[in-house]
């Protein structure tokens, strides 16, 4: 069960942080409302409290976290940008959800 919660929780949390990311990135590229500042700020803000709920140490939730942004980072491409990943993108994507596995769920004594 710990692993299914910290990959949801991940998973919400790279989400969370994308969309804090992209509404700036349209008021300052696509010139939409300067008023998307306001709830990219607050998603940025729920980023950082979703973090802070992981149970281990902040490096490697950090670090961990890293592999799951790419990941969902190259969904978005696909599902906002509508650009299809390319088979780069695909292995990139399963190489850094590996990544993660083994920093969050390797043996504590190994």
């Amino acid at each position: 069960m710990f692993e299914l919660k910290t990959i949801g929780l991940f998973l919400i949390t790279a989400v969370v942080e994308i969309v804090g990311c992209y509404l700036p990135y349209l008021w300052l590229k696509e010139e939409k409302s300067v008023w998307l500042l306001i709830p990219a700020a607050l998603s940025l803000t729920l980023f950082v409290w979703l973090l802070s709920l992981h149970p281990t140490a902040a490096g490697r939730v950090y670090a961990a976290y890293g592999g799951v942004y790419v990941f969902v980072a190259i969904l978005w491409l696909w599902g906002v940008d509508g650009i299809n990943p390319t088979s780069w993108d695909i292995v990139g994507g399963s190489v850094v959800l590996t990544g993660m596995a083994i920093i969050m769920f390797a043996p504590e004594n190994v």
